[in-house]
């Protein structure tokens, strides 16, 4: 701020007083003043010589000195006076002549400190508040309880219908592998297959019969799967496609008679031969996926009525469901959340070798408890892989403007037991095990040769895909992953990838197999996909949102402290500015001002009482103004 600059007047204008010889002054203004006073200020108006003189006619004379001060004298002008001595020049300024707002500024510099010292106790209170309150992680810990009561397979519970009926669409895309040189094969030869599809299907899977136990704590439940063919989403029409691949039902019957004596082999391989039955069947994309009469199979079937005549990858399964499964509701561990307790009325299976691969373990792949960290694994229960699987944390990814965790299937889910003796138990009968990135899953397919991968053998030992041209496994089309929103634990997107393999072989007493090479044969593989719809990713949107809000509210406290600590120091330093424009005021620039009524003079407020003499005549009028005096510095010794 600008010093206020004064117009200086002569002595019947602005009039001087000299404290010469003031010292023995024992009046009250002289008590009053002996003690300076805090750094005060008044702006005065630039006066004319007329105007104040006619003000001194009216308010009469200025009062007498009330002060003296000590020290060498520095103006030239005063050089008169005893060294000993230096003077202040004090004017009596009538009130009239001062603004309101300069009237009284003790009161200024009163609300000045107030708020100072209001914001400083404000900060104070708002940084102790919410340091506290991060450190002691209140908000957090309140907002994920009530997630862990809120996020149960209960009746009263946001979760449970979306959990019966789930509302983002899947879809069942199957590609398939045609047989471009069977000759070559059945020669010796390396096959070579060439992918088609996908055949894309809708997938609905509500659950049905849910029934609660146990006082609340598990509920009972079917989840049969149908499928509507999606011709938008696909490459064709299976029902028009022709598909050239192994014909399985002859596999499986090769397989089942390789324990039996090669003279019935051998009659067996000539009856079928008779019914026109070959290594490679060609059939249409629909019937090899939906089911077909096979003529092996209705002669079997005759006389074995159990086995079923016909045969399809997905035979039986539109409408039906994967057996009946037991889920924990969460309500008594939020850990718990989703996890089956049964599977068709087994705690365990009963396929393979170990007490560990026979655990079911985890969730159906649905649902997930809240509050996932990135260490941990996730186990799945997979019905048709007859097993359980685990997923690891891969990246952090964003679906729909919502943050998630990626978890897809490590390298040693699959893995050789060689490399992970863990898996040694999935080797049935023990020992007979096949190399890593496949699972012989004959035990659960009753005796079938079938070997389950992921699609084009990704993950898998070379041999098995050098052995097959036309495949070219890769991360990003390949791999099953599944991502997952930690806050609540429900999944965001999800692509479960599996290939289904036969395994080939020669088998004595069929001719047509004498020349082959054993080979895991891939036939197809299935690409299920679901991402979240556009309407539940605007609700998790929002509840993450709130979630955010009031876990990291704290923060927003500390933050507010800050921002008021960096007003409260500017306020200082502008306060602190403020005294130091008021003390600091050159004693001699302000006398030479004074003298040659060229420069700038600054004042400083002495008193803003009236100081009324005890023997003025009663008839003089009161004085209501304020004594003005021009500070000098503090003396520098020479």
């Amino acid at each position: 701020m600008r010093r206020p600059r004064l117009r200086p007047l002569s002595p019947t204008g602005f009039i001087p007083a000299v404290a010469a010889n003031a010292g023995s002054s024992s009046s009250p203004a002289s008590k009053r003043l002996s003690t300076p006073r805090k750094s005060r200020r008044v702006v005065l108006a630039p006066l004319s010589v007329e105007r104040a003189t006619r003000r001194r006619e009216k308010f009469g004379p200025p009062p007498p000195p009330l002060l003296r001060l000590t020290g060498p004298p520095s103006p030239p002008f005063l050089s008169s006076l005893p060294r000993a001595e230096t003077h202040i020049f004090f004017a009596y300024i009538p009130a009239a002549l001062l603004d309101k707002k300069d009237r009284h500024p003790r009161r200024i510099m009163t609300r000045r400190s107030c708020a100072i010292y209001a914001t400083g106790i404000v900060c104070a209170h708002l940084l102790i508040v919410g340091i506290a309150l991060v450190v002691a992680q209140v908000f957090q810990t309140t907002i994920h309880n009530r997630l862990k009561k809120e996020i149960t397979l209960t009746e009263k519970s946001q979760m449970f219908e979306s959990w019966k009926n789930p509302p983002p669409p899947v879809y069942m895309e199957y590609y398939f592998f045609n047989v471009t040189n069977p000759q070559v094969f059945l020669a010796g030869g390396k096959a070579a297959v060439q992918q088609i599809g996908p055949y894309t299907y809708r997938e609905y899977r509500p659950r049905e019969n849910v029934t609660f136990l146990e006082n609340g704590t598990k509920v009972y439940a079917l989840n049969p799967k149908t499928f509507v063919f999606v011709p938008e989403k696909s490459v064709g029409d299976p029902e028009v496609d022709i598909l050239r691949t192994i014909n399985i039902p002859l596999v499986v019957v090769m397989n089942e008679l390789n324990s039996y004596s090669f003279f019935l082999r051998t009659i067996i391989s000539m009856y079928i031969k008779s019914l026109g039955a070959e290594l490679f069947t060609t059939r249409t994309v629909h019937e090899y996926l939906w089911g077909f009469k096979d003529p092996i199979l209705t002669k079997i079937h005759s006389l074995r009525p159990e086995v079923d005549e016909y045969f399809g990858l997905m035979w039986k399964k539109n409408g039906t469901h994967e057996g009946e499964f037991v889920f924990n509701t969460g309500e008594q561990d939020y850990l718990e959340y989703g996890k089956i307790d049964t599977w068709n009325g087994l705690r365990e299976m009963t396929f393979w070798s170990s007490n560990q691969s026979n655990m079911i373990n985890g969730t159906d792949g649905a649902v997930f408890h809240p509050l996932i960290n990135r260490n941990e694994l996730l186990y799945i229960f997979a019905a048709d892989l007859c097993r359980s699987i685990h997923l690891a944390y891969v990246k952090d990814v964003e679906v729909k403007g919502i943050q998630a965790y990626r978890f897809a299937p490590p390298e040693d889910v699959l893995m050789s037991p060689d490399n992970n003796p863990a898996n040694e138990g999935f080797c049935v009968p023990a020992g007979e095990c096949l190399g890593t990135g496949v699972l012989k899953v004959s035990v659960c397919r009753q005796g079938a040769p079938i070997v389950v991968s992921f699609p084009h053998f990704y993950q898998a030992d070379p041999k098995y895909i050098n052995a097959i041209e036309g495949l070219s496994p890769n991360k990003e089309e390949h791999e099953t992953y599944l991502d997952l929103q930690p806050t609540t634990g429900v999944p965001i997107r999800a692509c479960k990838r599996a290939q289904l393999n036969v395994i080939v072989k020669r088998v004595t007493g069929f001719p047509e197999t004498k020349m082959i090479n054993e080979t895991i044969f891939p036939i197809m593989y299935v690409n299920e996909t679901a991402t979240v719809d556009d309407d539940s990713a605007a609700q998790m949107r929002t509840l993450l949102l709130i979630v955010t809000l009031v876990s990291n509210f704290p923060l927003l406290i500390v933050g507010l402290g800050i921002i008021l600590l960096l007003v409260l120091v500017v306020l200082f330093c502008r306060n602190r500015q403020k005294k130091n424009e008021v003390k600091r005021i050159d004693f001699t620039e302000a006398f030479h001002s004074f003298a040659t009524a060229k420069d700038e003079t600054a004042y400083t407020q002495v008193s803003d009482k009236t100081d009324e003499s005890p023997d003025a005549p009663a008839s003089q009028p009161v004085r209501n103004g304020s004594y003005i005096a021009m500070s000098p510095v503090e003396a520098q010794k020479c």
